[in-house]
């Protein structure tokens, strides 16, 4: 019985990381979609998160049959319970890349009137993504903590974007409704970083028994 679970447990870890995968590649169609001007990556990330919609829905009737079937002791259970957390952050962050392709599109032409510090939001974020995921899949407590201690980075780097974006909008030759856009893209990372964090607090809960909220 407890192999059987062993093994579900796995199905749930390789899940889990499809999933990561597919916001990582949201986010990077999105972003290449702002950056180059080419709304064709806009219509993919937006597409994808039409994948990472189903997936989440895969993940979540996966959790609740180990629930049900295998009544998991403690420590399972937090695991189990974890996952479900997490899936609705990881919807989430799938949501906001798609907000950030949709955004594209109003955007064309401005990415060369901004420090390329999005680019790095961007970076940062997709890093924090991967592993706060890893760290679950891992069992990396140490790893999950370095993922909330990193969410300090990118709030630093949105503050430096919002900054540009104030000197920017002083020029009269500046198209504010373009910018104003932009600083939604930089926002929309910045939460995806938020997200990132939810997900390695529930990471520690689900090895510690202990969440930040507490």
């Amino acid at each position: 019985m407890r192999n059987r679970f062993d093994r579900q447990l796995s199905e749930l870890n390789n899940n889990l990381t499809e999933m990561g995968a597919l916001c990582e590649n949201a986010i990077y169609l999105a972003v290449r979609a702002f950056i180059e001007g080419e709304l064709e990556f806009a219509k993919k990330s937006v597409e994808v998160d039409s994948e990472i919609d189903e997936k989440e829905k895969e993940i979540e009737q996966q959790c609740l049959r180990l629930l049900l079937q295998q009544q998991p002791v403690a420590r399972d259970l937090r695991i189990i319970s974890s996952a479900l957390k997490m899936i609705t952050d990881i919807e989430r962050i799938g949501d906001q890349a798609s907000d950030i392709a949709e955004l594209a599109q109003y955007t064309v032409g401005t990415y060369s009137m901004i420090s390329p510090h999005i680019k790095k939001m961007a970076e940062e974020s997709v890093k924090m993504v991967k592993d706060s995921i890893d760290s679950f899949v891992k069992r990396d407590q140490k790893l999950a903590e370095s993922v909330i201690a990193y969410d300090d980075i990118v709030d630093s780097l949105f503050y430096t974007v919002k900054c540009d974006i104030i000197e920017l909008l002083k020029s009269e030759n500046t198209n504010g409704e373009a910018i104003i856009d932009v600083l939604m893209i930089a926002k929309y990372l910045e939460r995806i970083a938020d997200h990132a964090t939810n997900i390695a607090e529930w990471v520690l809960f689900s090895i510690t028994g202990k969440h930040k909220e507490e």
